[in-house]
C-alpha cells in the first residue's frame, strides 16, 4: 500500500472502474448542461497512471435499453470514447449494464473483485450523481475502500419535484458531502492519486 503525505493510501492492486465513458453523453442537446471541463484530462491521466503501474482497469459501458437513448445498445453513443477505446487492450475487465450499478452488470463485477483479491475501487466516470456514485454507494456497502476523485467525473443540470433544479456543480457537491460523510467513500482528488502512483 502506498500512503502519500496527504494521507491517501493506494493498494497495489486497486482497481480503477471507469463507468460509462460514451459517445452518447456528448449530447449536449439530449442531456443539457455539463460541469467539470477537465474531467476527461483527469479520466485520461488516471488511465495512464493506472496502466504504467500495473494496477488493473475495469471498463464499464451502459447498454441503454431506451430506444431513444444516446447510449441505446448498437448505437454510436453507445462506443466508449475515443482515449478511452485508444486504451481498452490494456484494461482488465469489461462490464455491460442496463442500470446505474456496475455491480449489476455482465460479468459479475464483485465476483472478479473477489477472486482477484481487490478490495479497493476508485470510481471515475458519467454521471458524477447516477452510475458513479450508485456504484461507489455499492462498493461501500460490499466492504470495498472506496477512492473517488470527484475533479474526474462530470454530471448535467438536473430537475426535480415542485419545480425544483439543480445544477451540475451543486449535484457534484451534493454527491462528495453524501459519499464521504456518510462513509461510503473517501473523496480525493486526481493529483493526490497520482502522486500515490508515483510513490
Amino acid at each position: 500500500m502506498t500512503t502519500t503525505t496527504d494521507g491517501i493510501a493506494l493498494d497495489p492492486n486497486a482497481a480503477l472502474v471507469v463507468i460509462d465513458v460514451q459517445q452518447g453523453f456528448e449530447d449536449s442537446a439530449y442531456w443539457g448542461p455539463r460541469n467539470n471541463p477537465g474531467a476527461e484530462d483527469n479520466i485520461t491521466a488516471l488511465l495512464d497512471a493506472w496502466q504504467r503501474t500495473g494496477r488493473p482497469v475495469v471498463l464499464v459501458r451502459h447498454d441503454s435499453v431506451h430506444p431513444d437513448s444516446p447510449l441505446a445498445a448498437g448505437t454510436p453513443g453507445n462506443a466508449f470514447r475515443d482515449f478511452v477505446e485508444k486504451r481498452r487492450a490494456d484494461t482488465a475487465l469489461l462490464v455491460t449494464k442496463t442500470v446505474n450499478s456496475a455491480f449489476y452488470g455482465t460479468p459479475d463485477l464483485q465476483e472478479w473483485l473477489t477472486a482477484a483479491g481487490i478490495g479497493q475501487l476508485v470510481p471515475v466516470g458519467i454521471q458524477t450523481n447516477m452510475c458513479v456514485e450508485t456504484t461507489a454507494r455499492m462498493a461501500g456497502n460490499l466492504g470495498h475502500r472506496v477512492l473517488l476523485p470527484l475533479d474526474a467525473t462530470h454530471t448535467f443540470d438536473l430537475a426535480g419535484p415542485a419545480g425544483l433544479h439543480l445544477t451540475a456543480d451543486e449535484l457534484a457537491t451534493a454527491t462528495a458531502v453524501s459519499l464521504h460523510g456518510g462513509g461510503f467513500a473517501q473523496v480525493v482528488t486526481t493529483a493526490q492519486l497520482l502522486a500515490a502512483t508515483a510513490e
